[in-house]
């Protein structure tokens, strides 16, 4: 889910008095990697402890310097992890190293991962409608499920609206959040909303340019597919669960549906409320669907996209489709100066040494998510973000990770 949020809710910002940093080279057990000192790139430079330090308090400094952020690289030559600011508002304790959090939209790429797993098996083909899968779902006001693919769905080339925009929908998020924090309204109502609404363009024939438009009503859509292509009925978080999360041990990941507890070490959110009132969302059920509910942690986020990138999760051609890219509007121009391209739930981004690394990006309810990871998949680097007070800046806390993650994966400090 990308949550939009405007008006009084980003407006305030609160001083907070204890800030917590460190930045350390470590062991990652779980994965098996040896503790290292700073690590370096195949050309020889390196990037430490010191730089991942900076380029993490250059992204807290964007989101206001009242955020809290935790940041962890994983590379050949070892882990770095570095972190500033408190387990939230009021707390003396440091951000957990390991602190579970909401990635909400990064939630996509897995979603796709599995849709891509079951045209591997020959259960549905990306060329396949969403009429044929789900007739009379995207219907009236405009909207044809004949016009639009499954690859539309996973690529954001279907047109259709993203129904978190309603404005019902966001008067609820922003203005009602007490009274809506344990909703848990089922995919196919969420996506009725969206039917309410005209489609922003339609799809032409196959092999004609696409038109791109982030919705998260396209992963609702996709998961309800998966849902009927697979033999066994499944839902979706059964199918992440068991085709991703189980295989890759991801410990830490999982999928809470209308839980609205985070069990494990994670940081309580923060935001300005209606009337600048603090607002303290940790606890709710809003993303609880395929387009954002996901828990993880910065290690098991990079296991991930390590696994992804290195080929471990879906054949050579699938994954080269789902590389193919359509250009995308959303997102800052990076460090390279050259914009990158959008494919089936996953961010293709040039990097300044050459080459590429692959993204999804999760915004929510005051916690930011972004993971990253070079073609290779031999470096990978995840930052969390989670507010404090005001909603951060996105397009300045944007520009400051993709400058940490170019230096990360470039290996330059």
């Amino acid at each position: 889910m990308r949550i939009a949020m405007s008006g009084t809710a980003g407006k305030t910002a609160v001083a907070l008095a204890v800030v917590a940093a460190s930045a350390l080279p470590v062991g990652a057990q779980a994965a098996g990697r040896q503790q290292s000192g700073p690590t370096a790139s195949a050309s020889g430079t390196s990037y430490t402890a010191a730089d991942l330090r900076r380029d993490l308090a250059a992204v807290r400094k964007a989101g206001g310097g009242d955020v809290n952020v935790v940041a962890r690289l994983d590379a050949p030559q070892g882990v770095l992890r570095a972190r500033y600011g408190t387990a939230g508002l009021g707390s003396k304790a440091p951000v957990p190293w390991d602190a579970q959090f909401r990635v909400a939209s990064t939630t996509k790429t897995f979603t796709a991962v599995v849709v891509l797993q079951l045209v591997a098996e020959g259960r549905l083909s990306l060329d396949d409608t969403v009429e044929h899968w789900l007739p009379g779902v995207v219907s009236g006001n405009g909207n044809d499920g004949s016009r639009i693919t499954v690859r539309d769905l996973l690529q954001q080339t279907s047109g259709v609206y993203d129904y978190i925009t309603d404005p019902d929908m966001q008067d609820a998020l922003l203005n009602h959040f007490d009274e809506n924090r344990y909703d848990a309204t089922p995919p196919r109502e969420l996506v009725a909303v969206a039917m309410r609404h005209r489609p922003l363009f339609t799809p032409g024939p196959a092999g004609s340019a696409r038109q791109w438009s982030y919705s998260n009503t396209n992963y609702l859509l996709a998961a309800m597919i998966a849902q009927k292509a697979d033999a066994g009925g499944a839902s979706w978080q059964e199918l992440v669960e068991h085709r991703i999360i189980a295989p890759l041990g991801l410990r830490h990941t999982y999928i809470p549906g209308q839980n609205p507890f985070l069990p494990g070490p994670h940081v309580r959110v923060t935001i300005d409320g209606p009337g600048g009132t603090p607002l303290d969302p940790t606890e709710q059920s809003l993303q609880h669907t395929a387009d954002s509910g996901v828990v993880s942690t910065t290690s098991d986020l990079n296991t991930f996209f390590e696994a992804l990138a290195a080929g471990k999760l879906l054949p050579a051609d699938l994954w080269r489709q789902m590389r193919e890219t359509v250009p995308y509007d959303d997102l800052p121009v990076p460090p390279s100066g050259k914009q990158g391209g959008y494919g089936l739930g996953l961010r293709e981004i040039p990097l300044t040494c050459g080459g590429v690394y692959y993204l999804h990006e999760g915004d929510g309810l005051g916690v930011y998510t972004r993971p990253a990871v070079s073609e290779d998949g031999r470096r990978a680097v995840t930052v969390s973000v989670t507010t404090t007070t005001a909603l951060i800046d996105q397009t300045k806390v944007n520009q400051a990770v993709q400058s940490l993650t170019d230096h990360a994966l470039c290996g330059r400090g």
